[in-house]
């Protein structure tokens, strides 16, 4: 082999006419190797092509995996944030209770006749609660208690159509009673003659009256007034300020009543 490296060194170096000859061969031939070394190359291409796919393939499904976790991690984030926000607004109103004594209780149950406003909450006789006991949201008076069991206990709300409790209009002192009408966004003020001073965005609170509430929690906004000429009463709808179709969170209140100083003789 030497041998003959040598002889066609010698042979390019004596002939070098035959240089031109061999680099035409070489261009002649070049197709056929080529062609020759064609599935070899189309071979590892595919392999490497059908690997490269199946890889992407792979980080497709992770990232997807990935990326539905972490939305379902923002979404808990989401309703974490949202009730750590809700707590705030009842942490805060309850500093408005003054001299009231309150609890925080979580909904547990909602009543699905469309012929009752009513909740059910996680708290019970067990945690003091009573029949009859005033239960707000951040915002404004929700219901009371109609049932009481030692674990758990049933809110009827405001709106309820047996529900009916004394309020009174903040910016005159006007007192009435608001009944509830079976729909969760309107109360009724069924007893004021036509003749009343009373108005579209006046404001209502708890009066205090009958035991019901406590005074002065927020009740409803008028919105609507209808005086007819032949008619006794007017015609009252006002839209309560609690979120009654949302709130997750509620706070109990008792009221703590003044104790009357007793003189000693």
């Amino acid at each position: 082999m030497v041998c003959l490296s040598v002889a066609l060194m010698v042979w390019d170096y004596q002939y070098p006419q035959l240089q031109q000859v061999r680099a035409a061969l070489t261009v002649l031939v070049s197709p056929l190797r080529f062609i020759a070394e064609l599935p070899v190359t189309v071979s590892l291409n595919a392999q490497d092509w059908f690997m490269t796919r199946h890889q992407l393939q792979d980080e497709n499904t992770t990232l997807h995996q990935h990326n539905l976790q972490l939305q379902a991690k923002l979404q808990k984030y989401t309703a974490l944030q949202a009730e750590n926000q809700r707590l705030r607004e009842l942490l805060d109103s309850s500093t408005t209770l003054l001299n009231e004594r309150m609890l925080i209780a979580q909904l547990s149950a909602i009543d699905l006749d469309p012929h009752r406003q009513q909740v059910l909450i996680n708290k019970g006789t067990q945690n003091g609660v009573f029949v009859g006991q005033a239960v707000l949201d951040a915002a404004a008076v929700m219901g009371q208690v109609s049932q009481v069991t030692p674990f758990s206990a049933t809110v009827l709300l405001i709106t309820d159509a047996d529900h009916a409790f004394p309020v009174q209009v903040v910016r005159n002192g006007l007192r009435t009673l608001a009944v509830g009408t079976g729909r969760i966004d309107a109360l009724e003020l069924p007893y004021l003659p036509d003749h009343t001073d009373i108005r579209v965005g006046d404001q209502l609170v708890t009066s205090g009256l009958g035991g019901t509430f406590p005074a002065g929690y927020p009740v409803a906004t008028i919105t609507r007034i209808d005086r007819q000429p032949n008619q006794m009463f007017a015609y009252i709808e006002a839209r309560p300020l609690a979120y009654l179709d949302r709130s997750r969170e509620v706070l109990l209140v008792w009221e703590n009543k003044p104790v009357l100083a007793q003189h000693t003789p």
